[in-house]
């Protein structure tokens, strides 16, 4: 099969692989089949960005959509921990990987479902990672999803960078920060690179944000408060909401159980329901068609 030429910056012609065409149609087909497509952010690590995936992708399962999550954080894949998962493997047949079902509405991939042991460590350049990326959007059997959310590493490295690249018109970015200036000043890096991109920013999360003591309910901001929201109202971008800082989510999160499920009523809880009502209202996503293309 002949190459398609492609003009250099040198004026010389050189040819792209139609090996490469392909592999993208064949990311369009699958990503076709996905209604709204949202990519979870964060200027640095440490934020409880993997944490919000997850609990984001829970709550829009229980709201009764159809939902993926992918975990393309190819160096510190947690959702498989997270959702008490980490036991389990991926398999497939042919070209086709199936994704681990975590109950009858979300379904779940990361490269942890792939690593031979739990401490193994990926040391990968760009290309490779690159390559892991494309493979989980073509070859991953999702079906037909009315949301994929796509949990990214912190900062604006390959990872985002392949995602925004290979997704085909994502609906838009969910950016996680935590209060303090150190968070947010990254944060505003973040934004700005989704903006270089065309990438839209459905809204900022202000996670740890603020702590009731259970005893004698006093509230503390022991990472202060407010900094997502000013930086929000600063930059022009819709504020999603604030989510406390609880104790039982990291033990949930070190237990594989999900907080959604286990403390459906608490402040933190509520906190996550709201936001994901914000999202669900976004214009963005309101204007869509009710059912995925196929």
């Amino acid at each position: 099969m002949p190459e398609h030429p492609k003009q250099a910056a040198d004026g010389k012609m050189k040819a792209t692989p139609v090996d490469e065409i392909l592999e993208r149609e064949a990311v369009g087909a699958r990503m076709n089949r996905v209604k709204h497509k949202l990519v979870v952010l964060s200027g640095k690590g440490g934020v409880g960005k993997s944490t919000v995936a997850a609990n984001l992708a829970i709550a829009l399962a229980k709201a009764g959509k159809r939902v993926g999550l992918l975990d393309v954080d190819i160096h510190g894949p947690s959702i498989p921990r997270l959702l008490g998962l980490d036991e389990r493997e991926a398999t497939g047949s042919g070209d086709t990987i199936d994704p681990i079902e975590y109950d009858a509405n979300l379904k779940v991939m990361s490269l942890g479902f792939v690593l031979r042991g739990r401490d193994d460590a990926v040391i990968w350049r760009g290309p490779l990672k690159m390559n892991v990326i494309k493979q989980f959007l073509r070859d991953v059997d999702w079906g037909d999803l009315d949301f994929l959310v796509v949990d990214c590493p912190p900062g604006t490295g390959d990872e985002p960078l392949s995602v925004v690249q290979l997704i085909g018109s994502p609906d838009g970015a969910i950016v996680v920060t935590t209060p303090q200036e150190l968070a947010v000043s990254d944060v505003r890096r973040c934004v700005s690179f989704c903006r270089k991109l065309e990438l839209p920013v459905l809204g900022v999360l202000e996670n740890m944000s603020g702590f009731v003591c259970p005893h004698c309910g006093q509230r503390s901001d022991i990472f202060r408060s407010g900094g997502g929201e000013a930086m929000a109202a600063d930059m022009g971008i819709r504020f999603l909401g604030r989510v406390p800082i609880d104790p039982e989510v990291v033990r949930a999160s070190d237990e594989g159980t999900m907080y959604l499920h286990a403390h459906e009523g608490s402040e933190t809880a509520r906190a996550f329901q709201r936001v994901v009502r914000s999202i669900m209202d976004a214009e963005e996503l309101r204007d869509k068609p009710d059912e995925p293309a196929t």
